[in-house]
């Protein structure tokens, strides 16, 4: 009988992952890589993919399932992978349909859906901000009635800040649903907390959270898609209180949700009223906005590598190990530009070790031992792209596959 060849069907609707691909070629998995018709020509690792299978956009998930099927009738996968959150609960479906091991469509919900996630955190005894299912109109009243707004109107199934909605008063909720129609249950009404905002990107290995990394953003994601502006996030200081509060929250959060191994990227608030710290939202992926290539500055963790690693481990059957992590500090500023290609060459402080190359961006990551530099060059550099660079868009209702 021949060698069984060991091989992934990875799903992704936007272009990312490539780091996960190579790694996988490197540790002998050969991945097939279903993603849009749109992304056929992208900028995909093609040494590192056996197969690259396109699909076009607006498919059911039956559909696509009845395309993996027909996939498998000549292939054997052995794990199915989401590259993207948008892919997180089709690729349940496949591994159900399919018995493949790895997370099923109930435990998908809590790292897809806002409802799901806050429900289930709230009864496993985390602070998550009060919030109310959109679907009974009594209970939307007497939640109104209880909580003074401002009310945020969230999407379950957006990532990020993407679709959310500020509401000042119930006059302004009902004519928001109406416009929704019969997409209101698709939503969630949360009180607003004001407050400092932090990102916790973990490696979770057989339901242990074997690494995390914690950062802060400068201006919260929701103000900046609403507003407009420059992007900042810094690794917070290890000795903090922030830094021990936030790794100990989130070791526990992430398998209490149900997170058996993967990445995750968790987002949670300090409130300015009373200092505690509410969960926000977590999602089964690496983070975006150049996130792994700030964890791998600071850390050397490079988190797409360390995913692929979990995964051939598991299915070898060998323990995975993680790799030491250094202890410096890394912080990244972002913007949309309104050239093609932004000159940062006028910024040369040695710390700066990565300049981001993405059209109509300007980007760049550094790196020092001291937290309170990262935190000055980010200000300084928050002012001059703001000056220099920045480009301003009408916010995202929702985000559409490429």
């Amino acid at each position: 009988m021949p060698e069984h060849t060991e091989r992934f069907l990875c799903l992704a609707s936007y272009e990312k992952g490539s780091d996960f691909l190579k790694k996988c070629a490197e540790l002998g998995v050969r991945c097939t890589l279903l993603t849009l018709d749109k992304l056929r020509d992208a900028d995909w690792p093609r040494d590192a993919i056996e197969d690259l299978t396109t699909m076009p956009p607006g498919l059911t998930r039956d559909q696509i399932l009845n395309t993996v099927s027909w996939m498998a009738r000549g292939r054997r996968f052995d794990r199915v992978i989401a590259l993207d959150e948008f892919d997180l609960e089709t690729a349940a479906q496949i591994r159900e349909h399919m018995r493949v091991p790895g997370m099923g469509i109930t435990t998908a919900a809590y790292y897809r859906d806002k409802l799901a996630m806050r429900t289930c955190a709230r009864e496993y005894g985390f602070l998550v901000p009060e919030f109310c299912r959109v679907l009974n109109y009594d209970d939307l009243r007497d939640y109104m009635a209880r909580l003074s707004p401002p009310w945020l109107l969230k999407p379950r199934t957006e990532a990020s800040a993407v679709g959310i909605r500020i509401i000042q008063d119930p006059e302004q909720l009902w004519r928001a649903l109406d416009d929704l129609g019969d997409d209101q249950s698709r939503y969630l009404l949360e009180q607003f907390v004001p407050g400092d905002i932090f990102h916790v990107d973990s490696i979770v290995s057989e339901r242990q959270a074997v690494f995390s990394a914690v950062h802060k953003y400068g201006r919260p994601p929701m103000q900046l898609m609403h507003e407009g502006g420059v992007f900042t996030t810094r690794t917070v200081d290890r000795a903090s209180l922030d830094w021990q509060q936030l790794t100990k929250l989130n070791s526990q959060l992430a398998p209490s949700l149900g997170m058996v191994r993967g990445v995750t990227h968790a987002e949670y608030i300090r409130a300015h009223a009373d200092g505690r710290y509410y969960f926000l939202e977590i999602a089964a992926r690496v983070g975006g906005a150049f996130i792994a290539d700030l964890v791998d500055v600071g850390t050397g963790i490079n988190l797409w590598h360390e995913w692929a690693m979990i995964e051939v481990a598991n299915l070898r059957g060998q323990p995975y190990s993680l790799p030491q992590a250094s202890q410096n500090y890394a912080g990244s500023v972002l913007c949309l530009a309104q050239t093609a290609e932004p000159d940062t060459s006028e910024f040369n402080d040695p710390e700066i070790v990565v300049r981001v190359k993405k059209h109509h961006h300007a980007g760049l990551i550094v790196r020092s031992p001291n937290a309170k530099r990262v935190e000055e060059l980010l200000d300084h550099y928050a002012t001059e792209f703001s000056n220099r660079y920045l480009a301003k868009l009408p916010p995202l209702e929702r985000l559409t596959p490429a």
